[in-house]
């Protein structure tokens, strides 16, 4: 990989910016990571680069939860399957298919900002866990694998549980860092997670946790709402300009 000194600041500007949007919306990090990151080195390696800081910022945002193991036991079926289908999906990703990996990452993009701009909240009953949460989990890491990305459909999943704010965010904690592991797992199990790569990637902890502290600071000023509605029309533009640049 090169380590360019422009790359180098490009790389840890990501992780800032990827770390401020979870601090002031509560998830996004690896979106905006494998998003921008997408555009400017493979998205095998921009993976890699996401293990470690996704890692240690979905714990804390996990373990800072009322109610762990109640969430452990309700969703297993979706974790598990989140596992499974990222063993499937990582095949793309760790082929080194560039043009299919970010037209598959644009679209994933795409479908999550437009979504979430444009879908009504939608409610799923609890007694329909059991059927959908394995289903949901599968196809989560069908695209975690090939993506990098595991927030569609995981994240309008949970929320639509109808989860206690403290809840939700300790839930989507769980996913993603499941999400992580079995993403840094996949990548191991292929060849593809090399050494260089993981200490960059502990490396861009620390502009990661610095921007987590600004976002904080900007959801006490800033409308949280104004700031998402804006992070997911950037969203959509970027994902737009994947699928373009893998066409052509």
């Amino acid at each position: 990989m090169d380590h360019s000194i422009w790359l180098l600041a490009a790389i840890f500007a990501t992780f800032f910016i990827a770390g401020m949007v979870k601090g002031v919306t509560g998830m996004g990090l690896p979106t905006v990571a494998m998003g921008v990151l997408g555009t400017l080195i493979s998205p095998l390696t921009a993976a890699s680069l996401l293990i470690v800081p996704s890692f240690v910022t979905n714990v804390w945002q996990l373990l800072a939860g009322p109610s762990f193991g109640v969430l452990a036991r309700r969703f297993s079926p979706l974790v598990s399957t989140i596992i499974v289908g990222t063993f499937a999906g990582s095949y793309l990703l760790a082929a080194g298919d560039t043009h299919m990996t970010s037209a598959a990452l644009g679209a994933a993009l795409l479908l999550y900002a437009g979504y979430a701009l444009l879908a009504r909240q939608l409610r799923v009953p609890q007694t329909l866990e059991p059927l959908l949460s394995p289903v949901i989990g599968m196809v989560t890491g069908l695209l975690t694998g090939a993506t990098g990305v595991f927030v569609v459909p995981a994240v309008p999943y949970l929320q639509a549980l109808g989860l206690e704010k403290e809840v939700l965010v300790q839930a989507l904690g769980l996913s993603f860092t499941v999400s992580t592991v079995a993403l840094a797992a996949a990548l191991a199990w292929h060849g593809a997670f090399h050494v260089d790569n993981l200490a960059l990637s502990t490396l861009a902890i620390a502009p990661a946790l610095a921007g987590m502290w600004a976002g904080q600071v900007i959801r006490n000023r800033v409308s949280p709402a104004t700031f998402r509605r804006g992070f997911l029309v950037c969203l959509l533009l970027l994902g737009a300009e994947m699928i373009v640049k893998a066409a052509f």
